[in-house]
């Protein structure tokens, strides 16, 4: 036995020194030897995972772990489910123990009581005199159960000290003794912490806590050590010499010493690293010389302390230390053997290391190389077992004693006793094969074939067994099993009989096609006619019979034959499952036999058609069943599959026939989804063939038939044929043959592993973009509701792609997914690409984002749920942590050992279904990819932990598998995978992909398309982002810039991307609510927008912020933004924000009922409500006049909720009150006694019920006083609240009524304010009235009379400002007087005041006085209060409306046409009309608590005095009133518009009257004369239609000189969107026929027309603009049917073509002459030049302008056309009557600017003439204008025969043989020939130099 340099034997085993030389002193006590077994576990061996784990043990402290309480994990975590759940009891309520809980911790209390525990006493070795001071251990982390097991104990333990280390003096020498405290007293709750280097802190990922078992026991166990240290400190670092070989003595023991590092040692040089270290790392730290075993004396060993070296953070560079328990040293002198571990330096600060979590390696002992006799065992069948050959020797013995059966039959087989043989059955042409012989040889056959026998049988018996089947094949060809749709009940019979033969030549078919597929040598067994037999056979049967079937449904035609054969479905599901199997026995022979081509196209044609079937949507139309046909689509996918793999030159035509076929597929997802995959999810057949195929195309192709063909024709040819070769098959040889080449030689093996990915990868690459390019391309030229289905095939398709992404038995739809995005990516990149294919691309990156979101959360949620149930688990979860984070290299995906890759392999080649083969193959070229692209890309860090041996083996492997698909099963053994691990693996390996890792550039790409200039393209990448983030809410914590920049888009100009933008803040403020405030001013800020939708929805969103915040200022602000919208022009907004106003301050206090109305709860909810609602009309002044409607609205009885809503407003007045009482509060947010009585006034205005009498009482005191702003301000208020609570009161307030009076009449002269004096009378007329006393009013109503009367006979002029003040101030009241009181009861005290007044009425006198201050004579301030109080006056007191003195002051207000005159009348008629209209319901009784009021009943004051007067008043009035709606679009127009309003819809005047202003009012840019209108002409169209009908065109003109004259604006649309002008009147129009319309659109396109020769200068411009504005009209009109838009587009035409032709000859008559040859003059110096004519300036004009309004009506009909898909070869659709549906993504910029181009054309001369070329040109060569000429054929051509015009027909055909157009119009002069057009003048498209005919050339409409 040798002996090396170090120590080591060379069989393995140590030298161990003698004891004898060890020279020991004799005065230190002995040392403690340690054994092997007891020194490993203080190596670094401890914390090394080994290969095998029977090598070295795990270590562990006191029982074996073969002895473990645990056999297995799953004992381990069941046994902690009861302890889990303690915890989780014991942390989710600290402070209540549950009673399960509190049971558990008596029972251990019971078992930690002292008498019950054993106490241990241990003997410490003395300390070193020199060792360095031990640190202080590290603290431990307490379960919340084990906590309060700790603080329950009261065992009270007896310690040395409180320290770990205890240093007391023994026999003179120091002891040093390291202990483990007790259970919960770790000496003062602190463990030894691990060390780290000072100089370079350890950044290791986080692990949840998630250690492995072994950690766990080895953290437990070396707790639980200690270590006696040597006697002596050897003074120099120890050799160990080269000793002598000497025998083991039995008593040799292990001895482990430390000795301590230099000084000088260098820390910061062995910083371990954070990242994993691998196999190699391992090795050499294994290896490191500092563990050195040497002979060493008992006096010069000394076994160091240790015990902060825990971690893999020592200065050695060691994975862990750690140190053991050893045993007691034996008291002999025997020779020991010392592992020697250096100290550490006296300068080592354990304080500077913290503790870091183990690092998982990864588990490479979970995949073994298999033995060899193994390998070579299962390859020749030696291995098998006894029972398995005698099962074989059964198989061959049964086969040959039944075909020796079946020919002995033959051979005594007679045609005419066939039928008595049960073998047989009789043929056309002889016997053949029966049913049950043909099932019993199949089986035969088959079961020798598994048991690998199949060889043996002869080859002559298989040939005569072949033949026998034949008979049944030929007649399988030729029978005729023909099923259709008009099939009878004999019909059925007939077929019935013939199926059986039918199902003979399928068995047969089975028999032959299993002779094929058992691997013989014989090529007389592939005969390529019983082949072709056995295909025709299936053919036969497929086309006549099962196709049809499928075909067929219970509908229609063929619904008889459908019942017929529905009886006959057993029979006919039989025939398929013969198909079936067939089918399945040619997928077999195509991958295992040679074909000829013709044979492997007609078996591609015959199983590609069977995919495109179209089976049935719904399970009642099919006869068969939906899945049953399907199972056979599967095995004609396998079929394709096999010859795709086999024949790549087959692989293009199978692909295109594939994609062509397309179109037959159904579009509907319910439909088109029938393929079932593993986990229950639906995808389509050809989805699911497309992925297997491209699978398919990584791996390589099985050349074994190939190399069979060849060694037959070595076999044959002899030595001539050694170097044959055939093309596409040549010999690939390989210089690495093994591992261990692999590993000595990386650099080839990669090379090698290259060269055989290149061209699979070359083949994977141009399937798939083939597939992609066509599907994308043919989809990008196609709509989701065209013709063609390819963009909703694109849909399904990806969406098909992304259900398979992230299942391990669809690899490639990762890949296809990929290639998607990269088109998607590349489309939305060009600069030129349109905005729907920039849509789609959106469209489907956000799906795919979608996608990636998923698998991302998926990975994470399964990382985190995950247990450290065992090694691979635990490897699994970490490698997810670092994916998510983004930390570790490409080479961790690629590791051999448990990489993700392989752990999806192992699982895909367990599994029991061959469709995997395809998946196999696929992941380990992926595999293969994936290394060659980390080694490309690899980083320097990644050499130490992938050295490149094993890259050299991974790549030698890796090859083998692509060659080999069974090598990896052959070769290797792994260990059980869980599903629950190849979900997380295969998951990880898509997470990694090059489509998941696109998922940033994918967000950025949807961000930067928010900035598009294409609003559709905006708007969809926001619904893209929107889908993204419902996937996956996380990605807002880690790209927060994605809510700037839909915050941004909120404000954008496109309604749709606004909409889009609100839709996502939703979503946002959804899942994140701390960011509503944030939201909550962008959201605002839409309440205001245009678009009702946006508007609506920014509502619902502010309701939900207003719902979830707490804040009073958001609240109130939301609040005040919703009561605005009460006054919205769209009637559903306003609605809408009368509902949120109640959900929000209603709704939320209707639980309130129960609650008690004295608890501080209530009363604290009331306040702050009142509070709220009070700052909130404070805040804008205008809430108030609409808050009380919306109350009125809540509290009516139409509202759902009213009582309960009456209930809460009562609360609210009720805690106002008390506000107002106790008002002693100063603070900002306290509501002040002014504010809650403002809101006290409107609840007032809702509803007087609101209040009683006592509180009405309470509010006498603030009338008393109004000295300051603030106390009138008051005062008003009560007022008000008094005017509409004190009806509600009776004659039991006496005192209290007559106090108020008393209080009110003397402030009369002291308010400024119109309206609070209106308040102050009224008021006072009501409590008169109550009381029954008005003598008062009367006194004071005399006395101002008196003094107006006294007045009115002095001149103005001598007046003087105070006087005239003082005279309005009278006038003033008066009228407001004579407004609310009726005095006629007091008729004598006035004429007692007014001797000379007759009449009997009081407003007689009144209205008599007052007139003479409204004369023109007056000055305006005072007329304007006469005007008004007259107004009042005859408001409540109609018929002096009819007095001359009144109606003819009114006239001269109106003839003046002084504007602030005019609004003081319209407005005092407006109201009078108004009440007018609520007359007939308060007559009725129709609007209840209406005569409760008396200001607003003609019944109270003036009896019947309103009768007839509306009618005067239309009468007198209905010119002016129209003239001042047309004259302007301000609040005085909005004024008579309102007031013409009402004489419409009193019926006071023709509808045709005030129907025509209506139209042209609807035009009006003021939204609310607009609104008026539009509501008023639809009602008098929808009453006098007749009417109004011929009105229509005096309308138009109207509304065209509306817009001239008072908007500016003579175009007939708006921009931004663009929008008819006229559209209201469409709109209203679409209620009529479709002919009137049509007729309408007729008339319009007719009044464009003019003669050029009657038109005047001064009249074009004005005809020219009010074409342009009726054309524009025209072409963006909405029109309701496909009818009028084609008659429209028609009258168009013909207009052009008639009238075109004469503009046309007149522009080159008189504006481009021909000028002759000879027509020349000599210039100056001497050279001749032509002349040209002059031109005359107006004619130019008047012929340009001609032009111009037939370009833009051309330019409008081109653009209807292109607007809704009406090409001139479109057929007509059958139904007229259905709306046209617009083309996606066509606007009228482009028309709207070529417009602006031609009305510009009048600028100069130069434009003009230009603009008439161009004309001549559009009417030349424009094929469109000529054929819509035709139709007008017969006219012309009557107008150009016509003898008095002089003219001839010279009208000839082109050479081309199309037609000529019209020589001359109607207004072409007569008798001038056309010249010959001069060479010098320009010609235009497709006009030949000098040619004097016009050509026709095609043109399409997007050119003009």
């Amino acid at each position: 036995m040798e002996m090396d340099a170090h120590g080591v034997l060379s069989n393995g085993e140590m030298d161990v020194q003698n004891e004898n030389a060890a020279g020991s002193s004799t005065q230190n006590p002995p040392q403690r030897v340690l054994t092997v077994d007891q020194a490993l576990p203080l190596t670094t061996y401890t914390s090394v995972v080994p290969f095998n784990s029977d090598i070295v043990p795990f270590p562990s402290v006191g029982r074996n772990p073969s002895a473990s309480l645990f056999a297995t994990p799953e004992e381990r975590a069941r046994g902690r489910q009861h302890l889990d759940s303690l915890n989780k009891e014991a942390t989710a309520n600290p402070g209540n123990t549950s009673q399960r809980l509190q049971q558990t911790l008596e029972d251990l209390k019971e078992l930690l009581k002292p008498h019950g525990l054993t106490h241990f006493k241990f003997k410490h070795l003395p300390k070193l005199p020199n060792e360095a001071a031990m640190v202080e251990p590290a603290g431990v982390s307490l379960s919340p159960v084990a906590r309060k097991v700790l603080e329950l104990t009261s065992s009270k333990l007896k310690y040395q000290s409180s320290k770990y280390l205890s240093s007391k003096p023994t026999n003179g020498k120091a002891q040093h003794t390291i202990q483990k405290s007790p259970i919960g007293h770790p000496s003062e709750g602190h463990l030894p912490p691990l060390i780290h280097s000072p100089k370079k802190h350890i950044s290791t990922p986080k692990t949840d806590g998630r250690l492995s078992a072994s950690n766990i026991e080895a953290v437990s166990h070396n707790s639980n050590l200690s270590v006696q240290p040597s006697l002596a400190q050897p003074k120099a670092p120890i050799a160990t010499p080269r000793q002598p070989s000497t025998p083991i003595k039995p008593s040799s023991r292990f001895q482990i010493v430390i000795p301590s590092l230099p000084d000088d040692f260098p820390h910061e040089e062995y910083a371990t690293p954070s990242k994993k270290l691998s196999k190699s790392d391992i090795k050499t730290t294994v290896e490191s010389p500092t563990l050195a075993i040497s002979h060493l004396p008992k006096s010069s060993v000394k076994d160091q302390t240790h015990t902060g070296l825990h971690s893999e953070t020592t200065p050695s560079r060691s994975i862990s230390t750690a140190t053991a328990r050893a045993s007691a040293p034996d008291s002999d002198s025997s020779p020991g053997l010392a592992i020697v571990i250096p100290d550490l330096p006296c300068a080592f600060n354990p304080r500077d290391y913290e503790t870091v979590p183990d690092l998982t390696d990864i588990p490479n002992h979970l995949s073994r190389k298999r033995k060899r006799s193994q390998i070579d065992g299962e390859n020749d069948g030696s291995f098998m077992s006894i029972d398995q050959r005698e099962k074989a020797d059964i198989a061959s013995r049964n086969l040959r004693y039944y075909l020796q059966q079946i020919f002995e039959a033959e051979e005594q087989m007679h045609p005419e006793n066939c039928s008595s043989n049960s073998l047989f059955v009789p043929t056309t042409e002889g016997f053949t094969l029966g049913p049950v012989a043909n099932y019993k040889v199949e089986d035969l056959i088959t079961k020798m074939i598994l048991a690998r026998r199949f060889a043996e049988a002869p080859v002559e018996d298989l040939l005569r067994l072949q033949n026998l089947v034949l008979g049944g094949l030929r007649d399988g060809e030729t029978v005729d099993i023909k099923v259709h749709g008009s099939m009878g009940e004999s019909e059925v019979e007939s077929w019935l009989q013939q199926s059986f033969v039918a199902d003979l030549g399928l068995k047969a078919a089975r028999t032959s096609l299993r002779l094929m597929s058992g691997h013989r040598e014989e090529n007389q067994i592939y005969s390529e006619d019983v082949l072709q037999a056995t295909l025709n056979v299936f053919r036969n049967v497929m086309d006549n019979c099962i196709i049809p079937v499928v075909e067929m449904r219970s509908t229609g035609s063929a619904a008889v034959a459908f019942k017929l054969l529905l009886a006959q479905k057993k029979v006919i599901a039989n025939i398929l499952i013969q198909c079936r199997k067939v089918l399945s026995r040619l997928a077999v022979i195509v991958a295992d036999v040679e074909l000829s081509e013709t044979m492997v196209n007609l078996i591609e044609f015959t199983a590609s058609r069977l995919i495109f079937v179209e089976n049935a949507a719904i399970e009642r139309d099919s006869l068969l069943g939906i899945a049953k046909f399907d199972s056979l689509r599967v095995v004609a996918m396998s079929v394709l599959e096999q010859v795709f793999v086999c024949h790549p030159a087959q692989r293009p035509g199978i692909l295109d026939e594939i994609l062509v076929s397309l179109e037959k597929l159904p579009v509907t997802k319910q439909s088109a989804r029938q393929y079932m995959l593993a986990e229950g999810d639906r995808i389509q057949l050809v989805s699911a063939l497309i992925m297997r195929l491209i699978q398919s195309s990584a791996g390589k192709p099985n050349d074994a038939k190939e190399r069979r063909r060849l060694k037959a024709l070595e076999a044959l040819n002899g030595d001539g044929a050694d170097g044959m070769k055939v093309a596409g098959h040549s010999d690939q040889t390989f210089t690495i043959k093994s591992e261990s080449m692999a590993k000595q030689q990386p650099e080839i093996a990669v090379a090698e592993l290259r060269d055989i990915v290149s061209p699979l990868d070359g083949a994977v690459k141009k399937n798939s973009l083939h597939v992609v390019n066509f599907l994308v391309e043919r989809a990008m030229k196609s709509t989701k509701t065209g013709d063609t289905p390819y963009r909703n095939l694109l849909d399904l398709f990806v969406e098909d792609f992304i259900t398979c992404l992230g299942s391990i038995d669809w690899p490639a739809a990762e890949y296809l997914l990929n290639r998607f995005l990269v088109k998607m990516v590349t489309l939305l990149s060009g600069s030129k690409t349109p905005a729907p294919t920039k849509n789609t691309a959106l469209d489907l990156l956000g799906t795919m984002g979608a996608a990636i979101a998923k698998v991302s959360s998926g990975v994470r949620k399964s990382a985190n749920s995950r247990e450290a149930e065992d090694e691979l688990t635990l490897y699994l979860a970490n490698q997810a942590h670092e994916t998510l984070e983004n930390r570790g290299g490409a080479m961790d995906m690629t590791a051999w050992g448990a990489s993700p890759l392989r752990v999806s392999l192992e699982s895909l080649n367990r599994s029991v279904d061959s469709r995997n083969n395809s998946s196999a193959g696929f992941l380990v070229y992926e595999w293969a990819e994936r290394l060659l692209e980390a080694l490309d890309h690899r980083k320097d860090h990644e050499y130490s932990t992938h050295n490149e041996g094993d890259i050299g083996k991974l790549s030698y492997r890796l090859r083998m598998m692509i060659g080999d698909r069974q090598w990896l099963s052959t070769e290797y053994n792994y260990d059980s995978i869980s599903p629950s691990n190849t979900r997380l693996a295969y998951s990880l390996v898509s997470l990694k992909s090059h489509f998941c890792r696109e998922f940033k550039r994918i967000l950025s790409i949807l961000v930067d398309s928010m900035q598009s200039e294409q609003a559709t393209v905006r708007s969809k990448s926001l619904k893209s982002i929107i889908q993204v983030l419902e996937t996956d809410r996380t990605i807002l914590d880690q790209y927060p810039a994605v809510m700037q920049h839909v915050q941004k888009c909120s404000s954008d100009p496109s309604v749709l991307v606004r909409d889009s933008a609100l839709t996502l803040l939703g979503k946002f403020i959804q899942w994140r609510p701390a960011m509503q405030e944030q939201f909550a001013p962008s959201i605002l800020e839409l309440f205001e927008d245009e678009s009702g939708v946006v508007c609506k929805r920014a509502m619902k969103l502010s309701k939900d912020i207003y719902l979830n915040d707490t804040g009073r200022g958001v609240r109130s602000v939301i609040a005040q933004a919703v009561l605005h919208q009460v006054t919205n022009k769209e009637e559903s907004v306003r609605d809408l924000a009368c509902q949120i106003i109640e959900d929000i301050w209603m709704v939320p206090f209707h639980g309130y009922e129960d609650i008690d109305k004295t608890s501080a709860k209530f009363k604290l909810a009331m306040a702050d409500h009142v509070t709220l609602i009070a700052k909130t009309i404070q805040r804008d002044g205008r809430i108030a006049n609409v808050l009380d409607k919306v109350l009125q609205s809540m509290l009516s009885k139409t509202s759902k909720h009213c009582s309960k809503n009456f209930r809460v407003c009562k609360y609210l007045v009720a805690t106002m009150f008390e506000i107002i009482i106790d008002n002693s509060s100063t603070e900002a947010e306290t509501v002040s006694a002014g504010e809650a009585l403002q809101a006290l006034r409107i609840f007032a205005k809702a509803n007087a019920d609101l209040f009683t009498p006592e509180q009405i009482e309470q509010l006498e005191p603030y009338i008393s006083n109004v000295n300051t702003a603030e106390d009138i301000s008051i005062f008003h208020h009560v007022v008000v609240i008094f005017r509409h609570v004190l009806p509600k009161l009776s004659r039991d307030h006496l005192n209290f009524l007559v106090k108020v009076r008393g209080k009110l009449l003397p402030t009369l002269t002291r308010m400024g304010q119109k309206s609070a004096i209106d308040d102050i009378v009224a008021c006072a007329w009501i409590i008169s009235g109550v009381i029954g006393d008005i003598k008062n009013l009367t006194t004071m109503t005399c006395s101002i009379l008196l003094h107006i009367d006294s007045l009115k006979r002095r001149e103005m002029k001598d007046l003087d400002s105070q006087a005239l003040r003082k005279l309005s101030r009278m006038i003033a009241i008066g009228g407001i007087c004579g407004k609310h009181c009726n005095f006629d009861p007091e008729l004598a005290a006035f004429k007692f005041k007014f001797p000379a007044f007759k009449d009997n009425s009081v407003s007689k006198l009144m209205v008599d006085t007052i007139a003479p201050f409204s004369q023109p004579n007056v000055p305006t301030d005072t007329r304007k209060e006469a005007l008004e109080a007259i107004g009042m006056i005859c408001q409540s007191w109609p018929r002096n409306f009819q007095s001359p003195n009144i109606y003819t002051t009114f006239q001269t207000v109106f003839q003046e046409k002084d504007l602030v005159l005019e609004a003081v009348v319209l407005k005092a008629l407006k109201e009078f009309l108004i009440m007018a209209e609520d007359r007939p319901e308060a007559e009725s009784g129709g609007a209840p608590g209406v005569d409760a009021d008396p200001t607003k009943s003609l019944g109270v004051m003036g009896g019947g005095q309103g009768d007839g007067i509306p009618n005067f008043i239309a009468r007198q009035f209905l010119e002016d009133i129209r003239r001042i709606c047309l004259a302007s679009s301000d609040s005085q127009a909005l004024l008579a518009t309102e007031v013409l309003a009402s004489i419409a819809r009193q019926g006071l005047c023709h509808p045709k009257e005030c129907g025509v202003t209506f139209i042209a009012l609807e035009t009006s840019p003021n939204p609310q004369i607009a609104e008026i209108a539009a509501r008023e002409h639809r009602a008098l169209h929808e009453t006098h239609e007749q009417k109004l009908e011929k009105e229509y065109m005096r309308a138009v003109e109207i509304a065209y000189k509306y817009q001239r004259d008072v908007v500016g604006d003579t175009h007939g649309a708006t921009e931004k969107p663009f929008a008819a002008k006229l559209h209201l009147m469409i709109d209203i129009l679409k209620i009529s026929k479709v002919s009137n319309r049509k007729k309408l659109f007729e008339n319009l396109c007719s009044r464009i027309n003019f003669d050029p020769v009657k038109m005047s200068m001064e009249q074009l411009p004005h005809h020219l603009d009010f074409s342009q504005f009726i054309i524009e009209n025209l072409a963006f009109f909405d029109y309701a049917s496909v009818d009028e838009l084609r008659a429209t587009i028609r009258k168009m035409e013909l207009v052009v073509s008639t009238s075109g032709v004469g503009i046309a000859d007149l522009i080159e008559t008189e504006i481009f002459p021909v000028v002759l040859q000879n027509s020349t003059e000599a210039s100056e110096n001497g050279q001749l030049q032509s002349t040209q004519p002059a031109i005359d300036r107006e004619r130019l004009t008047i012929l340009a302008g001609a032009s111009m309004m037939l370009s833009i009506l051309w330019g409008a009909r081109t653009f209807l056309r292109r607007l809704y898909g009406q090409s001139k070869d479109k057929a007509v659709p059958k139904d007229l009557n259905r709306a046209p549906v617009k083309v996606p993504f066509v606007t009228g910029d482009k028309f709207w600017e070529e417009n602006s181009s031609i009305m510009a054309s009048f600028e100069s001369e130069e434009s003009m003439m230009k603009q008439c070329r161009s004309f001549v040109e559009l009417m030349t060569i424009d094929e469109d204008v000529k054929v819509a000429a035709e139709g007008d054929e017969e006219v012309s051509r009557v107008r150009h025969s016509t003898p008095s015009e002089g003219e001839e027909d010279e009208a000839e055909p082109t050479s081309g043989g199309g037609r000529g157009r019209k020589r001359k119009a109607a207004g072409t002069p007569g008798g001038r020939k056309k010249r010959a057009r001069s060479s010098s003048v320009a010609l235009g498209r497709g006009r030949l130099k000098g040619a004097g005919k016009r050509l026709s050339l095609e043109q399409s409409d997007d050119d003009i």
